[in-house]
């Protein structure tokens, strides 16, 4: 969709809104579903989508399941409610599919589904990512939010760790170049605490080796209590040496480093400006969509302090540009 189109759409819903969104948005990172598979439905997303002038988005399902123990009385339904055991969770798939195949084509329009129930760490994974392109042809957008290093998700997943270097990440990224489809990666650029970046090798060899494969590095490779003091510097170095890497600015990296405490870093700022075409922002809301407005209107602080051409590009080109053409 053309940001023209875009633009349209959200001067038809002024009414609705009582007056235009500041920005046209484009919702770059978004979990239909929760850690139990669970929703508010797409009623209220598109809805929390018309209220907060998001003119199209990404919609992912859940990689994983948390376990509910015998033991624990309570359900968990986020990975960090408690110590049990997360799994890997194929048919997350299936459950995005159905959602939106059962909305009308102009609402269908405006949301671009990516494939996500693998275990990256499975050299099977790159099957079942071709079984849903064979299923639902001309549907699937990409592929992502694949987990790799993911703070103490990866501690409370079944199997072995998923790494940047495995072979069956490769074929995954394999996959999406000669699918034409982008690949949204989440890799923790270095264990929590630490302040060092001690991962960055294993997603910068990936990116490296797969120049033709458009991947989008998730939160800058940010989770919670990672801190790496000269982030900045090591994404400057990688825009500028490797042209298939986009910067995801989702979940916890805003508060952390873009606007801690609500006052920007004019870091980053300066580092959009340096590449205007490469960063992209999204709510990384899971499942449940009552905070959705606040949670991507938050970026207006950001989008403020950028060019306006180059606002418009993050808040809304610059996603929809890693996107294949629909037939």
């Amino acid at each position: 969709m053309t940001f023209r189109r875009s633009a349209l759409l959200l001067l038809l819903a002024t009414a609705a809104w009582g007056q235009p969104p500041k920005y046209a948005l484009v919702d770059g990172h978004l979990h239909f579903l929760n850690f139990v598979q669970e929703t508010d439905g797409m009623a209220k997303f598109l809805k929390a989508m018309d209220d907060t002038g998001v003119a199209e988005s990404v919609v992912i399902g859940m990689p994983v399941v948390k376990q509910w123990d015998e033991g624990d009385a309570k359900r968990p339904t986020y990975y960090l409610d408690n110590d049990s055991r997360a799994y890997w969770y194929s048919a997350t798939d299936f459950l995005v599919a159905r959602a939106i195949l059962d909305l009308p084509k102009e609402q269908q329009a405006r949301l671009h589904p990516f494939i996500c129930g693998i275990n990256s760490a499975d050299r099977n994974a790159v099957d079942h990512v071709q079984r849903m392109l064979a299923l639902y042809p001309n549907f699937w957008q990409g592929i992502g939010e694949v987990f790799l290093r993911h703070d103490e998700l990866t501690a409370l997943t079944y199997g072995e760790t998923p790494r940047g270097t495995s072979d069956a990440f490769s074929r995954l990224l394999n996959l999406g170049a000669a699918s034409n489809l982008p690949v949204l990666v989440h890799s923790d650029i270095g264990p929590a605490w630490l302040e060092k970046p001690d991962f960055l090798s294993e997603i910068e060899s990936a990116i490296g080796a797969h120049p033709k494969t458009r991947i989008i590095w998730a939160h800058a490779g940010i989770s919670r209590r990672i801190v790496i003091p000269n982030h900045t510097e090591i994404l400057r170095r990688m825009l500028a040496q490797y042209a298939n890497l986009t910067i995801d600015l989702s979940w916890v990296i805003f508060d952390q480093e873009i606007a801690p405490a609500g006052v920007l870093d004019r870091r980053w700022a300066t580092l959009i400006e340096e590449f205007p075409a490469r960063f992209v922002i999204g709510s990384d809301t899971v499942g449940v969509f009552d905070q959705y407005k606040p949670t991507l209107q938050r970026y207006y602080l950001l989008l403020d302090a950028l060019k306006p051409e180059t606002a418009r590009k993050v808040a809304h080109d610059n996603f929809l540009a890693l996107l294949p053409a629909r037939r």
